[in-house]
């Protein structure tokens, strides 16, 4: 199991549109990614309303975590998705 931390670059969170494209990016990925924030999750991370049940703010900190072929990549690809602000996407 690949594991990797970071922090919500979006000012809104992951909320509505930042979610959706968060959980588009999760579910292309071709393997399970799943997310937790704090003492929630894990939940899957494509999986639009479950990336919203977090409640993940701004500067808040995530865990991925991705097992299979490419996970590494994968995560690395979430990661650098997750710190930019996907509301300006």
């Amino acid at each position: 199991m690949h594991e990797r931390r970071t922090t919500i670059g979006s000012r809104v969170g992951l909320h509505a549109r930042p979610a959706a494209t968060f959980a588009r990016a999760a579910a292309e990925a071709g393997i399970p990614v799943t997310i937790a924030a704090g003492d929630r999750g894990p939940v899957p991370a494509a999986s639009m309303l479950s990336v919203m049940t977090l409640g993940v703010e701004f500067g808040q900190e995530v865990v991925l975590a991705a097992e299979g072929p490419g996970a590494e990549e994968a995560l690395e690809a979430l990661v650098l998705l997750l710190e930019s602000d996907l509301d300006a996407h």
